[in-house]
C-alpha cells in the first residue's frame, strides 16, 4: 500500500515556528538575543552550558562512507529516540563507546547507510557520545549535519539515541540528567525553546519510539531544560519584557498498536523527503 508523505512545511512543528527563548531572552526595546549584548552574554552561557560529550575518536568509529551533508542553519527541533536495546547494567565508558559502535555497524552494514544515523548518543551510565561524523564540528558553527533519524523531517531535526527500551521502564537517573544537559547545550546553541524544540520520535512518524514511559517524561525534560536556560541566561532576565505562552502542542501521528521488536529498531528513519542518509 503507498504511503502519503506530507512535505515537511505541512507539519505543525515546521521551521516557522522555531523560536528564539522567547519565555527568558526575549529583551524589552527590541533587544533580541543576537544583538550586540546577546551574542557576547550568550557565547558565554554556552560555554559554561557545554556538557562532556565523547568524539568519535573516542569511541573509535569507523570512517563514514561517503561525505555527510552539513546544513547551514540549525535544526529547529530535538528529537528524542530510545535504542530498542536492552536495559542493561552497565554504566561504563566502554560499554557505552561499544553501543556506538555496534549502532553505526547496524546502520552501515545492515541498513547501508554512510554512517550512523543520530547526531548524539547517550548511554544508561549518562555518558553522551558523537555520532554522525561532523556532528560536533557542525554544532560548534551553529550548523546541522544532516542525518538519518527520523523519516521526513531529517533536515530540520537533531536526533539523540537514548540506551534502552523505555516503553514501560523508566530510564536511569544519570541518562536523564545527561539528557537534560544535551538539550540545555543544543537549545543555547541553537536559539530554541524547548517548550517548542524538544520532541519524541513518534511526535512526526508513526512509532512507538521513544517508548510510552520516555515520551511521557518529555515535558519534565522540556521543563527541566528551561529550568537550566533560565539560570545560564539568567543575567539577561532584567532585559525580558513579558513572559510569553507557550503554544498548545498539536496532534501528531498515533503510535501503532503492533510494532515489530527488533535490536536498534525505533520505528521510521527516512521517508520519501530525505533527500541523503
Amino acid at each position: 500500500m503507498a504511503i502519503e508523505r506530507r512535505p515537511e512545511n505541512d507539519h505543525p512543528f515546521a521551521v516557522g515556528r522555531r523560536t528564539m527563548l522567547r519565555g527568558t531572552v526575549l529583551a524589552a526595546g527590541g533587544v533580541l538575543l543576537g544583538g550586540a549584548l546577546g551574542v557576547s552574554a550568550v557565547g558565554r552561557a554556552s560555554a559554561s552550558a557545554t556538557p562532556k560529550v565523547y568524539t568519535r575518536s573516542n569511541w573509535k568509529a569507523r570512517s563514514p562512507k561517503g561525505s555527510v551533508d552539513i546544513l547551514g542553519k540549525g535544526p529547529t527541533h530535538i528529537v528524542v529516540h530510545h535504542t530498542a536495546t536492552g536495559n542493561g547494567s552497565d554504566t561504563s565508558t566502554s560499554h557505552a563507546a561499544a553501543l556506538s559502535r555496534s549502532i553505526q555497524k547496524h546502520h552501515m552494514d545492515g541498513n547501508g547507510w554512510i554512517d550512523t544515523g543520530q547526531q548524539l548518543t547517550i548511554s544508561r551510565g549518562g555518558h553522551i557520545m558523537e555520532g554522525r561524523d561532523k556532528t560536533l564540528q557542525a554544532i560548534g558553527e551553529g550548523k546541522h549535519v544532516l542525518g538519518a533519524h527520523t523519516a521526513d523531517h531529517n533536515s530540520h531535526t537533531i536526533g539523540i539515541e537514548n540506551e534502552g527500551t523505555y516503553t514501560s521502564a523508566t530510564p536511569p537517573d544519570a541518562l536523564m540528567s545527561a539528557l537534560v544537559d544535551t538539550c540545555t547545550w543544543l537549545c543555547l546553541v541553537y536559539r530554541l525553546d524547548p517548550q517548542d524544540a524538544i520532541v519524541g520520535h513518534r511526535d512526526y512518524n508513526s512509532t512507538n519510539c521513544p517508548g510510552d514511559k520516555l515520551y511521557s517524561m518529555l515535558p519534565k525534560l522540556r521543563n527541566d531544560v528551561g529550568s537550566r536556560l533560565r539560570e545560564q541566561l539568567g543575567h539577561l532576565s532584567r532585559y525580558a519584557g513579558e513572559e510569553l505562552g507557550v503554544e498548545q502542542l498539536p496532534s501528531f501521528p498515533g503510535a501503532p498498536e503492533a510494532e515489530r521488536i527488533a535490536t536498534f529498531y525505533h520505528g521510521p528513519t527516512i521517508g520519501d523527503l530525505d533527500a541523503s542518509f
